[in-house]
């Protein structure tokens, strides 16, 4: 499920290809806004199948707020509990959603949106916010996704 050229070997081998250049990057930058947007960048090149990919950011205890991202323009706020994106705050956890039209709840920013993955973004332990990413094909992502989209915010979540 990678739609570009470059990216050849197995699915993981294209995602460790990924994770590498995700750290040449950032590893010189030190804005946040810079590296969370490259990384989205990097991620709308790297995936199939989806309609949006971003960041969204946590402003004090109980709301995140849009980050850098690519698609569609997107929803502002968001409380902690909310939707995908708050409920992966509130309880600290990757959010796999087949069926985003079965999840309580859930915030339509797109329409066309039809599954989800979100996955909390840590800086030395403590959520600071979440990648999410939407497809318009339902169960798109997978554990292999979870499993390596979390590298990838571990990475980036020593440089924001």
């Amino acid at each position: 499920m990678f739609q570009n050229q470059f990216y050849t070997g197995t699915r993981e081998e294209n995602y460790r290809l990924l994770l590498k250049q995700l750290e040449g990057l950032i590893e010189d930058e030190t804005s946040r806004i810079a590296n969370l947007a490259n990384a989205s960048a990097l991620l709308q090149q790297f995936l199939q199948d989806i309609n949006w990919v971003g960041f969204y950011l946590l402003e004090g205890e109980d709301e995140l707020v849009l980050g850098p991202f690519q698609g569609k323009p997107a929803c502002t706020r968001i409380a902690v509990g909310k939707g995908v994106c708050g409920a992966a705050v509130s309880r600290g956890e990757v959010m796999l959603v087949e069926d985003v039209h079965q999840f309580p709840g859930h915030i339509a920013c797109d329409s066309a949106s039809n599954s989800e993955l979100v996955i909390p973004l840590r800086r030395e332990g403590r959520i600071i916010g979440v990648l999410d990413i939407d497809s318009p094909s339902f169960a798109r992502f997978d554990e292999t996704d979870a499993r390596f989209l979390t590298l990838f915010t571990e990475v980036l979540g020593k440089y924001v």
